[in-house]
């Protein structure tokens, strides 16, 4: 077997451990599952020892399995650094980067980079992935995320990108038509917009505590910037995805000195595993969108 196998091997049964079973690693991977079952296979062949228990319902590791992929993890990585470190040393990041936010940051802040950024590196292949929920980097596959908030994962390394300031907002046609709105407590009579799935994002850090009521919610912040636009009622947005809007007059801000600041909605963060293998890719990501971000 070569040595390009047998890295590819390692890299087949990580995922399988990770994604829990031969299917979901062969969606992950984007391969036949019998692919993925013929690496572990080779792998346990030539270990002689068998790394995974496997029923109908799942997969569990032995306690050969336990032992071998601490080493397995190390190996790959240990290998992928050093790869990296010779690219690195060439002065040109190459591969494959996939990256993952917020759809409005996506929409607002990565997609008008993306071109200039593929212009200074063309060598890296960028795979931009949206979900407005915090997913799991290793079941996705995904080198880096942007996430806005609180960062409680201490496995991962942080990079602060910056802060980005929360306004309520409304459009000036639902303003018009809409009941008075001269202090916080009015909020209760008006048409509030929220999160679905993030009801800790329906907490608005607001100066006086109220408890709010909304009667339309979305899933995606994106949804929820559009709705306000179509007059649908007021929304607590960051200054990143309405910044255009207030600037046009799409929306306004309302109530500007009822929000608590800071809070913990404002900061801006890059993270990744700290024993990340793909350093140089992210390291240039990061530099180049930085100092560019319009929070």
């Amino acid at each position: 077997m070569s040595q390009h196998a047998k890295t590819e091997d390692l890299e087949i049964f990580i995922t399988v451990v990770d994604s829990g079973s031969f299917s979901a690693a062969a969606n992950l991977l984007d391969q036949q599952v019998a692919k993925v079952s013929r690496a572990v296979s080779r792998l346990e062949n030539a270990l002689q020892c068998t790394l995974l228990n496997r029923t109908t319902r799942r997969l569990e590791l032995t306690e050969e399995g336990h032992t071998f992929i601490k080493y397995a993890r190390d190996g790959l990585n240990t290998l992928q650094t050093g790869e990296e470190a010779i690219k690195l040393l060439k002065q040109s990041p190459s591969g494959k980067l996939r990256v993952d936010a917020a759809s409005p940051f996506v929409l607002h802040q990565l997609v008008p980079l993306i071109e200039q950024f593929t212009q200074q590196y063309p060598q890296i292949t960028l795979d931009i992935t949206s979900h407005d929920s915090i997913i799991d980097l290793l079941e996705h596959k995904t080198d880096l995320a942007i996430r806005i908030g609180d960062l409680k994962d201490s496995n991962l390394h942080a990079r602060k990108l910056g802060t980005s300031e929360l306004h309520l907002v409304a459009s000036p046609e639902y303003l018009k038509k809409a009941p008075k709105l001269s202090q916080a407590s009015d909020l209760r009579h008006h048409k509030l917009i929220g999160f679905t799935d993030s009801p800790s994002l329906n907490n608005w850090p607001l100066n006086i505590p109220l408890k709010l009521s909304f009667g339309v919610t979305a899933s995606s912040g994106e949804t929820i910037r559009q709705l306000c636009i179509a007059n649908q009622g007021i929304a607590l947005l960051s200054h990143f995805m309405v910044t255009d809007d207030l600037k046009t007059g799409r929306l306004v801000t309302v109530l500007p000195k009822s929000i608590k600041t800071p809070n913990h909605r404002e900061d801006i963060q890059a993270v990744y595993y700290k024993n990340s293998a793909v350093s140089s890719r992210i390291l240039a990501f990061l530099d180049f969108i930085k100092p560019k971000l319009k929070l």
